[in-house]
């Protein structure tokens, strides 16, 4: 299942973002990012949001650095992204915690570096 969110998800086909998040989270997922509490609410919001995080960036790529790790419902993995930022390599790193029914993802919360610290402006 994080296979598919980080490499379908995240690195997938952006003309198939609504459809991909469609399978992969439920109809109620509930999608927090720091101080931004439910920030995301279903599959169409959450593709809205990746899309918008993936459009910031030159060819962004998201790779597994440790896990996923599981227990019970809950999956937790690191990982590590590059792009491309207003002409300039970034780096950042971040981790997932996401929650589970069984097929699909139901929450999730990440801590994140930002992207853009350090870039030119």
């Amino acid at each position: 299942m994080y296979d598919r969110w980080l490499h379908e998800l995240w690195n997938g086909d952006l003309a198939k973002l609504e459809a991909i998040a469609a399978g992969v989270v439920t109809a109620d997922f509930v999608g927090n990012w720091p101080g931004r509490p439910a920030l995301v609410r279903g599959p169409d919001q959450l593709a809205a949001v990746v899309r918008q995080g993936r459009e910031m960036f030159d060819e962004l790529t998201f790779d597994v650095e440790v896990g996923p790790v599981v227990q019970g419902d809950l999956v937790a993995a690191r990982w590590v992204a590059h792009g491309v930022y207003q002409g300039e390599p970034a780096r950042f790193r971040g981790h997932d915690l996401l929650r589970h029914d069984g097929d699909r993802f139901t929450e999730y919360w990440v801590i994140a570096e930002d992207p853009t610290a350090g870039a030119p402006s």
